[in-house]
């Protein structure tokens, strides 16, 4: 019997060659601005150990080519995901000169092209075991806690980024906090005003055409567009409407990015709650209506249930885009990661810049994951109950 070769597992292949034998693994730089050199992976490492990660990549790069088992190749990205995690946190230690304060060790192309390989292997594997919601909720917090105990070891305290925390702390978490509630208040006003507006354009097609292409309109605004013309309104009500000021609404800060996310958000809410409730079968309608229930009835006991998986990835859809367009709040004062990120640019520290981007793109990842298991729950529920 020959052996099969995996399509996909040539490109991964590949990108892991170039990754691992040819691309720098690490940079390092005498302080935190100046141009870093690069190290590759027998330099980059401790004696004994750079060459035990080649011949690690070079067995995964034949295991790869190879049509080998799903679940294997599952267990193959993981090990690696967690050999590379743990080995760039001792080249921060071996590239850093003793009592050295100055120095910044951070991840090179190597590390990241190789990272993104075992990353697209882990992930075609687990499209093709297909997990249930619930297992796939699990590996995510076995992945959370993975890297909690990594942060927790201090084996990454010295990496440029995590000294960039650790200069940081109190105000990221402050950041933190506020980029969450941007992301999440936005979400839950839209939904407040999104769903009945969704359910009133299903109930009264006349309205539907008018408001969703409205909405749609203000989708294709630039979002640092949308945020300047926010500012002369919101600030004009800070100066004229009592109270409004106290209530944190001015022309700067939280209150127009927060407008600026709901604004975003109610296109995806209000259409998808149009099509899930245009989804719902005639038949459930009508033995709902033979049972003797008020259309309020059906809307909340029919109606609602049915369409959720829709309107719930619609939710999905807004929860992922407000995190990522929060960071653009930082440009008019609003806070969020974004801070970390323009803060970045302006001193030309790209681990301040990675000190933003890193906890938005696990935020957005997460809220996916999290949602599309919601709504896959959701799905078979409809599903046995039909």
């Amino acid at each position: 019997m020959g052996f099969r070769i995996d399509k996909l597992g040539v490109v991964i292949a590949a990108l892991l060659a170039y990754g691992g034998f040819l691309a720098p693994f690490a940079n390092f730089r005498a302080n935190r601005i100046v141009p870093g050199e690069a190290r590759w992976i027998l330099e980059a490492l401790p004696p004994g150990y750079g060459a035990a990660l080649l011949a690690f990549i070079a067995v995964a790069i034949v295991l790869i080519v190879l049509k080998t088992p799903t679940l294997f190749r599952l267990l193959l990205g993981l090990v690696a995901l967690l050999t590379l995690a743990v080995l760039i946190g001792l080249s921060a230690g071996h590239l850093t000169p003793p009592e050295n304060t100055y120095a910044r060790v951070s991840p090179a192309s190597g590390f990241w092209l190789s990272s993104f390989a075992f990353a697209l292997l882990t992930a075609d594997a687990l499209a093709r075991l297909r997990l249930s919601p619930l297992a796939r909720i699990g590996l995510l917090l076995a992945v959370a806690a993975t890297v909690a105990g990594l942060l927790v070891s201090g084996i990454w305290d010295g990496l440029s980024i995590l000294k960039e925390y650790g200069s940081r702390a109190e105000t990221f978490w402050l950041e933190a906090g506020r980029h969450v509630v941007l992301a999440l208040g936005s979400l839950a006003a839209a939904c407040l005003v999104g769903l009945p507006l969704g359910i009133l354009c299903h109930r009264v097609p006349s309205l539907r055409a008018g408001v969703l292409n409205g909405l749609n309109i203000i989708q294709t605004i630039p979002s640092i567009a949308l945020f300047g013309l926010l500012i002369a309104p919101l600030g004009w009500i800070a100066l004229n409407v009592p109270a409004a000021s106290a209530l944190g609404i001015r022309g700067i800060g939280a209150a127009p990015a927060f407008v600026a996310l709901f604004l975003y958000s109610l296109l995806p809410v209000v259409a998808n709650t149009v099509v899930g409730l245009a989804g719902v079968p005639r038949d459930a309608n009508d033995a709902a209506r033979g049972i003797g229930m008020t259309g309020r009835q059906r809307l909340f006991g029919v109606e609602l249930p049915l369409a959720f998986p829709v309107i719930l990835t619609g939710i999905r859809i807004v929860l992922v885009q407000n995190i990522g367009l929060a960071t653009i709040a930082a440009l008019i004062g609003g806070g969020g990661f974004g801070v970390f990120v323009f803060q970045g640019i302006g001193q030309t520290a790209m681990d301040l810049v990675l000190l933003g981007a890193v906890p938005t793109v696990a935020l957005a990842f997460a809220a996916a994951v999290v949602l599309d298991a919601a709504t896959e729950l959701s799905n078979s529920k409809r599903g046995r109950a039909a």
